[in-house]
Parts: C-alpha cells; sequence; structure tokens
C-alpha cells in the first residue's frame, strides 16, 4: 500500500513551492544533467526536447503542481495519467525510479544550497518515495491491462514497414504489420504508437507518433511529417522503406475517444493536430449509427492539407460537416456539408459557432490550443467536454495544468 507523506513533509514540501517558482528550472535542469550521464537511462528520453529545454520545462511545471498540491494528490489525476501513459510508451519500469530521484534529490540540494537542509532534504526523500509508488502502481495496471488484451504485448515488439505511402512531399504515412504476424491489440482511437530507433550517427531515439487508422487486429498506421531539424522523421522518410523492422511499444495516451457519449462532437485541428482526429471520425462512421460530427481543421494551404479528399469524402455521404480553413486560399468548390474559409480559425469564429452540448477534440500548436480551451472554459464548458492532445513534453503551463 502506498504511504500517503507524514503532515510534517507535506507542510515542508508546500513551504518550497517559492523556491520551485524561482529556481524549479535550475533544478531540472541540473536533475537532467546528472540523469543523462548513465547511458542506460538517457536512451530513455527524446534527446530532442532536451535540446530544445521542453523537456526540463514540462518537469519544472509537474514538480511545482505535486508540492502545490500535495495535500490532495486526486487534483493531480490527470496530470499523473498523462505521464504514467507516457511512462508505459517508453517502456519505464520501477527500477529506473531510483535513478531518477537521486538525480532530482540531488539537483535540489545542488541549486538550494544552504536551504536543502536536512528536514528540506528528507521530506523531498519522502515525497518523492509516494509520488513514485503512485506512477509505478499505475503503470503496473496499464502494462496488465495490454498484456491482457487480445494481441497485447508488454516491451518492445517487432513491426515491419508493410507499405509506405506520400501525402504529399513532406508527410509519408505508414502501415506497420508485427514481424511475428500475431493479432495486435486495438487502440483506442487517438492514442499513439512509442518507437525505440538507433539512427546512424545519432544513436538511440525515442519518439511518439499518433496513429492515424482506426482501430485494427493487424496492423497500425502513422502518419509522419517530415521537419528540416527532425533526427527521426527525416530518417523515416529517408530511410523507413517496406520491410523495415521497427522496435515498438503498445499503443499509450490518455487522449482518446469517448465511445459510449451521444453528445455532438466537434473536432479542432490545426497542422499536423488532424492525425487523432482522422482516426476517431474512422472509428465512429465504422461503428455505423454515431452523434454528429463536426470537423474543424487549419492548413497553410490545400496541398498541406493531407486528408482533404477523406473529409470531402465523407461530408459529401453525410457522414460529417466540415470547415476547412486555408491561411493562403479559398478553394473553388462546391460539396456538400464542407465550407471553405481563407485565412486561420480564429478564436472569434470559434465563439460564433460555440456548441455548449459537445464535446471538444482539440489538437494544434501550444498556443492555439491554450487559447481555444481557454475559451471553451470561459463560456461555461467544463473539463468533460474539453479534451486535448499535448505533442511533445506538456511544457505549456496552462495546458499542463489546466484542470488542477
Amino acid at each position: 500500500m502506498v504511504q500517503f507523506p507524514s503532515p510534517q513533509t507535506r507542510e515542508i514540501v508546500k513551504a518550497c513551492v517559492p523556491a520551485l517558482q524561482a529556481s524549479g528550472l535550475d533544478i531540472t535542469h541540473e536533475m537532467y544533467k546528472r540523469l543523462l550521464a548513465d547511458e542506460e537511462i538517457r536512451d530513455l528520453f527524446n534527446m530532442s526536447h532536451q535540446k530544445d529545454g521542453e523537456q526540463p520545462k514540462a518537469l519544472a511545471l509537474a514538480v511545482l503542481a505535486y508540492a502545490r498540491h500535495i495535500d490532495n494528490p486526486g487534483a493531480l489525476q490527470a496530470m499523473l495519467e498523462r505521464i504514467a501513459e507516457k511512462h508505459v510508451g517508453l517502456n519505464i519500469l520501477p527500477r529506473h525510479y531510483p535513478f531518477v530521484g537521486k538525480a532530482l534529490l540531488g539537483a535540489i540540494a545542488h541549486v538550494l544550497g544552504d536551504a536543502a537542509t536536512p528536514a528540506v532534504m528528507d521530506a523531498w526523500t519522502e515525497a518523492y518515495g509516494f509520488l513514485a509508488d503512485v506512477l509505478i502502481n499505475r503503470e503496473a495496471e496499464i502494462y496488465k491491462a495490454h498484456e491482457d488484451l487480445p494481441g497485447g504485448w508488454t516491451g518492445w515488439r517487432h513491426f515491419k514497414v508493410a507499405q509506405r505511402h506520400d501525402e504529399n512531399a513532406f508527410v509519408t504515412t505508414f502501415t506497420l504489420t508485427p514481424e511475428d504476424g500475431k493479432p495486435v491489440m486495438q487502440h483506442r482511437a487517438g492514442q499513439y504508437l512509442s518507437f525505440k530507433l538507433k539512427i546512424p550517427g545519432h544513436g538511440s531515439q525515442r519518439r511518439n507518433y499518433t496513429i492515424s487508422s482506426s482501430p485494427s487486429n493487424d496492423h497500425y498506421t502513422i502518419t509522419v511529417k517530415r521537419r528540416d531539424d527532425g533526427v527521426v522523421s527525416s530518417w523515416l522518410h529517408c530511410s523507413a522503406m517496406e520491410g523495415t523492422i521497427l522496435d515498438v511499444s503498445a499503443p499509450a495516451g490518455d487522449f482518446y475517444l469517448n465511445e459510449t457519449s451521444e453528445r455532438p462532437i466537434v473536432f479542432l485541428s490545426a497542422g499536423v493536430g488532424l492525425t487523432p482526429m482522422v482516426s476517431m471520425m474512422e472509428t465512429l462512421i465504422a461503428r455505423g449509427k454515431h452523434p454528429s460530427m463536426r470537423y474543424v481543421h487549419g492548413a497553410h494551404d490545400v496541398k498541406s492539407d493531407i486528408f482533404a479528399d477523406r473529409i470531402k469524402e465523407l461530408a459529401a455521404k453525410g457522414e460529417i460537416s466540415a470547415d476547412l480553413f486555408y491561411t493562403t486560399e479559398k478553394p473553388d468548390e462546391n460539396i456538400a456539408n464542407v465550407t471553405f474559409h481563407k485565412g486561420h480559425i480564429s478564436q472569434d469564429w470559434i465563439r460564433d459557432t460555440l456548441n455548449q452540448d459537445a464535446i471538444y477534440y482539440i489538437c494544434g500548436p501550444d498556443d492555439f490550443m491554450r487559447d481555444t480551451v481557454k475559451l471553451l472554459k470561459s463560456h461555461g464548458l467544463p473539463d468533460d467536454q474539453i479534451r486535448y492532445e499535448m505533442f511533445g513534453s506538456a511544457s505549456d503551463a496552462y495546458l499542463s495544468t489546466a484542470g488542477i
């Protein structure tokens, strides 16, 4: 049984909130410096988020939120669930937690200096132990659930690239099938796959990519946009040909479709944020009877809107209605249930079309999601009607702690 921190520990940890506000990022930078000195531990991380500072920032926000709410960790449930799902995708195990604890406690002592008294360090040791136990227990439940599902697995499983299709010059869809030919577990629409890759010249790399297909028992698809500075995305585009073997962990993630709700749905995305939305729509359409669905997407132009043809097809059949925003143009087309717009998806437009009864699924750049979530909340939509996916390390202060 997880031992709740003592009253004394909780008071000391809460008293550290001002120090964490002032020096939290210094602590997490120092923590990762210590932690990543170990090659085994370093290989568990997405190193691109170290280079751009996203991972230390995300952890600083999480530590601060924990200190503020240590009396009521239930308030942190959504954040802890997101962390646990991410850890499961990366195959973090109980044996890894002592390394993290040692690095974090050492960083706290280093940055706080004389303020890191024995009482403070004892309190943080107990507080970290409690948090680690909570995550380890939850992750064990998720691993067990994966193992028990038909086609499920734990650890890394070999998949081969069965097919690849260039959506345009910058985006490619990969169909992945298990090398052993056995079934795969059906994902929850909106979840992602995690990959362990060895990239020549860059060593071991970890990445997550959203599953862009509806649930299946024999394959997954991912749709990847190549970034000029993207080590993994560039390698996938240039080197992951048909027959290439990839190490993949079971689907994970806390952003997924609520298939039991009969509420109307608004899918609101920008850029590459459309991939989980397409998976969700296809899932509901395959089911037959489904709630009304409105798909709203913003892209630079028609060529970069990789699933536009499929969206138009579904709209023409009356399965969905769609609003397609293009920064540079407004297509001269007349398609049933599709409205074309020139420009970006504005907050004014979202407000003017607000559906108080709908569940909103949101995915795109952080500033787009942050502004949209704030707008929806300001108009009275409750948390259970606002779902959003945070790519990367959840380093946006508002999005990572909304609802806390």
